[in-house]
């Protein structure tokens, strides 16, 4: 039953404009971008991450499912599309479908495994099987190994767009980010969404209701891994090499990071907390390695400060002054 104010509108159809007007001014802000001074490379790394945190957040923010290995869907596809475009000089967009269709078989795979387990066993064997691949790629001729692999072409997208421009690179990274976010809303506002929702809050109870709640959490798990290697795949466009930092399990544990800056189980948290994050690492480089203590310290306080995330504690002040 949809839930009445006091002035006669729906709350959830409400919630659903002021989303839809956050999305154009979001999308209007980034779209500027390359006309102020603010540097494109940073952006665009930031794109990059921000869709890698709300491919995960849609697992862990909308299903309840932890993964402390996401971080092999990121690599995955980043090496894969790398070895495509610079071995087998493949165009931009099949270079991004092979990479995309390598961490969503990675995801099928991984899936079947670890969807069997809840809780902290869940997030473990994603630990486990990241690190695994980790030491697989260490070892693996095609990925260099610890040199990674480096000066990898651009190319010209579609035969129109020369992905060598700065600017041209940056509108298609935003174009795939926009769509793929939209993606991931659409799905959270799904019928599937509701069900991973209610799984969430309680999975017993979607059981009796006649759901098969591990085929929903695969499903949701095999998304949110071919979304991370989306992210992936582009985020080779813009560094133009492909390493093991992608894969490591730190990268895991900082799309954890941003998820939890910006917002736990909010649509545009995890694009706050990306950019949050990538801020900080891009502008506070001059500390060294102080750059790890001062993050921990940042993130010890929003956490006490904001215990919602930037984007929860926004959206819950608004609520309350309504």
């Amino acid at each position: 039953m949809t839930t009445i104010t006091d002035n006669a509108t729906p709350v959830k159809s409400r919630s659903t404009t002021d989303e839809m007007i956050a999305f154009v001014v979001m999308a209007a802000l980034l779209a500027v971008v390359p006309l102020t001074g603010i540097y494109p490379y940073f952006v665009m790394q930031a794109l990059c991450f921000a869709l890698f945190a709300c491919a995960f957040n849609l697992l862990i923010g909308y299903s309840g499912l932890l993964s402390f290995g996401h971080a092999m869907f990121l690599g995955t596809a980043g090496y894969v599309t790398a070895h495509a475009l610079k071995e087998w000089g493949t165009s931009p967009e099949i270079g991004i479908l092979v990479g995309v269709v390598a961490a969503a078989a990675l995801s099928v795979v991984t899936g079947l495994i670890a969807i069997r387990r809840q809780g902290i066993y869940f997030a473990m064997i994603t630990l486990a099987l990241s690190q695994l691949l980790f030491f697989i790629y260490l070892q693996t001729p095609f990925t260099h190994g610890e040199d990674g692999i480096q000066g990898i072409p651009q190319g010209v997208m579609f035969g129109v767009f020369d992905l060598s421009k700065s600017t041209t690179l940056y509108y298609v990274v935003l174009v795939i980010f926009l769509l793929a976010f939209l993606l991931i809303y659409r799905t959270i506002n799904s019928p599937f969404g509701e069900v991973l929702k209610s799984i969430r809050e309680n999975e017993q109870r979607a059981i009796s209701l006649g759901y098969k709640t591990d085929q929903y959490k695969l499903l949701a798990f095999i998304l949110s891994g071919s979304l991370a290697g989306l992210a992936g795949a582009v985020k080779v466009f813009v560094a133009q090499n492909a390493s093991l930092t992608d894969v490591h399990w730190t990268m895991s544990g900082e799309v954890v990071l941003m998820t939890l800056v910006g917002g736990l189980g909010s649509v545009f948290g995890p694009v706050v907390g990306a950019f949050v994050i990538i801020a900080m690492q891009q502008y506070l480089a001059g500390f060294g390695q102080w750059v790890t203590v001062i993050q921990g310290a940042i993130f010890v306080i929003c956490v006490l400060t904001f215990r919602r995330g930037v984007v929860g504690e926004i959206a819950h002040f608004f609520k309350r002054s309504l």
